[in-house]
């Protein structure tokens, strides 16, 4: 213990100014994001609700009367007696790898398109960029529009091809094929913009040397191209993985409060827990606390099944 404190104050005394640089940013990560996970996790083993928090009203100030019940609201959730969690997380589970291998699949095949010589491809790459730039909610009121049943702009197309209409958000199975589309091309740019950087990075003389070594151009991507993107790839659907877990704007204001509870991910659960109808915040917080648990786990084990890959070659 004593070589560590004096390791740490010669740390401070060697690099003060770079303490004193990272200073404010740990200042606000720990109000922004401890102090809200710390509170959220002290909720989680509450029983917290709507009726018991405390609050002020006018001049009076009602008490806090919610008491500490363990893991409680753990086992609720995890043994299926609240009886929601496991078709949700099943959900939950196709819409992110769905998500994930459409932004993955479609970026390459676009960045391998705008990585080859062409003209036009500057505006080619500001076009496929633009959704991108454009903000998730704002993308997903111009998608609930376009998918309205009676105006909505594919349905008046259905309608020129003599096709009748399709409830796009009515149908709890074409709901789910709506906001995956969205998602999609929401996620998508993200994905071209970082594989082409990847392909850039990849020496010419590789795939120069490949083709004089008599390699189909099918080899050469497989052997050549995506070794290349590994790197890039490993973090990219790292990344993606976590956002579309947690993509709480496209299912809730695409499909809003008449698709039910059948399209709903894990996130938007735990957002109408603690702000419709009564409101469980005890309830709410274990579902974050339990997202939080599962994208780590998953995080773990995927750096550490790359991780396994790498050392096999």
């Amino acid at each position: 213990m004593s070589t560590l404190t004096a390791r740490t104050r010669r740390s401070f005394t060697t690099h003060w100014y770079a303490w004193a640089m990272v200073l404010p940013v740990v200042v606000v990560l720990a109000v922004l994001v401890g102090y809200p996970l710390g509170r959220g996790v002290y909720l989680s083993f509450t029983d917290a609700d709507e009726v018991n928090i405390g609050r002020t009203i006018g001049d009076f100030s009602v008490p806090a009367t919610y008491r500490f019940v363990g893991l409680d609201n753990y086992w609720n959730i995890l043994s299926g007696q609240e009886g929601s969690f496991y078709p949700r997380l099943m959900w939950t589970v196709v819409w992110t790898a769905s998500c994930v291998f459409l932004h993955y699949t479609i970026g390459l095949g676009l960045a391998l398109l705008l990585n080859r010589p062409m003209r036009g491809r500057s505006l080619y790459r500001v076009l496929l960029i633009l959704p991108w730039s454009v903000p998730a909610f704002v993308a997903a009121f111009a998608w609930k529009l376009m998918y309205n049943t009676d105006n909505g702009v594919f349905n008046e197309l259905l309608a020129k091809i003599g096709m009748g209409p399709v409830d796009w958000l009515g149908d709890p199975f074409v709901q789910k094929l709506s906001v995956i589309a969205v998602n999609t091309w929401l996620g998508v740019p993200f994905m071209m913009l970082a594989i082409l950087g990847g392909l850039q990075s990849i020496p010419r003389e590789l795939h120069e040397a490949a083709e004089m070594d008599g390699a189909t151009p099918w080899q050469r991507f497989w052997s050549v191209t995506m070794p290349g993107l590994r790197p890039v790839s490993s973090t990219i659907v790292l990344l993606g993985t976590i956002w579309t877990f947690n993509m709480f704007p496209v299912i809730y204001l695409v499909i809003g409060q008449a698709g039910g509870t059948e399209s709903e991910i894990l996130v938007t659960y735990a957002y109408r827990l603690a702000f419709q109808g009564v409101r469980d915040y005890a309830g709410s917080a274990a579902y974050g606390i339990v997202i939080l648990s599962l994208l780590l786990v998953f995080s773990v084990f995927y750096r550490g099944m790359l991780k396994r890959q790498e050392a096999a070659k």
